[in-house]
């Protein structure tokens, strides 16, 4: 029996969020197929052919793979599970979509948001927003997770490249289809992914203060986040928020301003290496896991911050 790994890709270039499934895969000590959905990805179906651990790469190529749905992706799951025992995919909407439905029709078990890995049946997951963490040993014959990347070691090295082997798509199950979507052009980082995330709460007042957060992300290289307070308040977009309603980051530095830290929002930072805090609020939970806390006004200390990073005099 083997693992199966859904890629994370864009269609032409492999998304480093596969190695991190491919880590989690290896744990489990099982051979580990890998499987590329999309139109026209051969050459990353290629790419993840030469990567150490994978035996064999499962091409689906179909234009509907594009813009897959949750039940769509359930379907080819269930066609492509009779000769695994485990699935790997990314804790992202689609996923959480298509794993529980696949695994009802499967009779599977399903976890998601997963930590780490203990065997192949033994897995570790957050529960009340993080605040525990519980072992879950599954019985079913099969198993499909959402993994946290962030929370796995990457894979690494180089083979000779194993087997690409073509597979039937399934067809498409139209009680759903995607209307549109809309992405926002940053030169940013993704947010998900960024080694420095620089966010900001309810306390910076107004979505022009915003602009003290993206000059310091800028020169850091880092992605701007926001908690659910800021994005409700109409502070920051959607797509920046970060807790257990919007993105998990793990990056090596998070900057918290005006960040009161609600236990949601904590639970979207516990990969995070190292927290700076400033809240005026010297009972803000945020300073709970801070590793570096500054009890003032982020008007004063954002500024102080940028100039002396940057080398450049304090505006007022």
């Amino acid at each position: 029996m083997t693992t199966l790994v859904i890629a994370e890709h864009d269609g032409s270039q492999l998304d480093p969020a596969t190695l991190n499934l491919l880590g989690a895969a290896l744990q489990i000590g099982d051979p580990v197929h890998l499987l590329v959905l999309g139109q026209g990805c051969v050459a990353v179906a290629r790419a993840v052919a030469t990567l150490a651990g994978v035996s064999q790469v499962l091409l689906a190529d179909h234009p509907q793979w594009d813009t897959p749905s949750a039940e769509t992706l359930a379907l080819q799951i269930v066609a492509l599970m009779p000769g695994c025992d485990t699935l790997l995919a990314t804790h992202r909407v689609l996923h959480r979509g298509a794993l529980p439905r696949a695994a009802a029709r499967l009779r599977a078990a399903y976890l998601s948001d997963v930590l780490a890995v203990e065997s192949g049946r033994c897995f570790v997951r957050p529960l009340y927003a993080g605040s525990v963490l519980a072992t879950v040993e599954t019985q079913a014959d099969k198993t499909l997770l959402t993994l946290r990347p962030a929370g796995f070691a990457p894979a690494t090295g180089s083979q000779a490249a194993c087997p690409v082997v073509t597979v039937a798509s399934v067809s498409a199950d139209a009680r759903s289809q995607l209307e549109s979507r809309e992405s926002m052009d940053s030169d940013r980082p993704d947010l998900s992914r960024a080694r420095v995330v620089v966010a900001a709460g309810r306390g910076v007042g107004a979505r022009e203060h915003m602009a003290l957060v993206e000059q310091l992300a800028d020169h850091l290289g880092g992605a701007v986040g926001a908690s659910r307070a800021a994005v409700d308040a109409g502070f920051a977009p959607n797509a920046i928020q970060v807790g257990q309603t919007g993105k998990t980051v793990a990056p090596d530095v998070y900057f918290a301003f005006g960040i009161s830290g609600a236990i949601q929002h904590l639970a979207g930072i516990q990969g995070a290496g190292v927290i700076v805090a400033v809240n005026k609020d010297p009972d803000a939970p945020i300073f709970s896991v801070a590793d570096v806390g500054l009890v003032g006004d982020l008007f004063e200390a954002l500024p102080a911050l940028t100039a002396g990073l940057t080398g450049q005099p304090k505006t007022a």
